[in-house]
């Protein structure tokens, strides 16, 4: 069933449901209108500037949620924590449990390319509904919504130990398992207000694991944590 059949205001009160806030209506269109559906239909404002504050918004949180739950940690282990939960795949993955897809207004093109699914457009999505609720209620409450929303992602990020850098436990195992040399192959796309990068994690000349991400870094980072779970099966 496509989002053209839903209410969108049955939708919305559903997803407000899910968070326990209330939103006007309005800004939720705000926050689900991508670029795509402004430019095809003469739309004034897109989600840009939402996302853009609801990422710091988000990384604020993030932050003070891992420096107060975790105070033996220091930043070295802090800081690749939390791109383990502040990364394009991640978000899209908290995005997908709250059914954002569906709430997202697209232009034709992204429709028919499977666009409510893709990553890149969810992780958005999350980004600029956490911007719309800070600005309607407050980082007090933003806090609490995000804090529920990561908290199953925190806890599995741990388990799998992303609280140590994702290429240096990689670089760790490989070593140990006398696998030869590692690298990483990475392209990009995009233009370049809104670049893609994959990263392709090499181990021994064979591809391992890709991972993809906003930057080199975080596609390195996301490549790492996928060729870790993968190569930890043969210890």
């Amino acid at each position: 069933m496509t989002a053209a059949r839903f209410s969108r205001s049955d939708l919305f009160s559903t997803l407000t449901a899910q968070l326990g806030i209330t939103l006007k209506p309005e800004l939720l269109e705000l926050a689900f209108t991508h670029r795509s559906f402004a430019y095809e239909t003469g739309a004034k404002e897109t989600n840009e500037r939402l996302e853009f504050l609801g990422d710091s918004v988000l990384g604020l949180i993030v932050t003070e949620e891992l420096y107060l739950r975790y105070p033996d940690l220091d930043e070295s282990r802090l800081s690749p924590l939390r791109s383990g939960i502040v990364n394009m795949r991640a978000l899209a993955d908290i995005a997908r449990t709250l059914e954002l897809g569906k709430y997202i207004r697209l232009g034709k093109g992204e429709e028919v390319t499977g666009g409510r699914d893709k990553n890149s457009l969810l992780a958005d999505a999350l980004e600029a509904l956490i911007g719309a609720i800070y600005l309607e209620c407050g980082f007090a409450t933003t806090t609490t919504v995000v804090r529920t929303l990561i908290n199953e992602t925190l806890e599995s990020a741990m388990a799998k130990g992303a609280g140590l850098d994702g290429k240096t436990a990689l670089q760790e195992l490989v070593s140990s398992l006398g696998k030869g040399t590692l690298e990483y192959l990475v392209t990009e796309e995009g233009p370049d207000h809104d670049k893609s990068f994959t990263a392709v994690a090499m181990v021994a000349g064979e591809a391992v694991a890709q991972g993809i991400g906003k930057s080199k870094r975080e596609a390195e980072q996301s490549a790492a944590r996928s060729a870790y779970e993968i190569l930890a099966t043969l210890k």
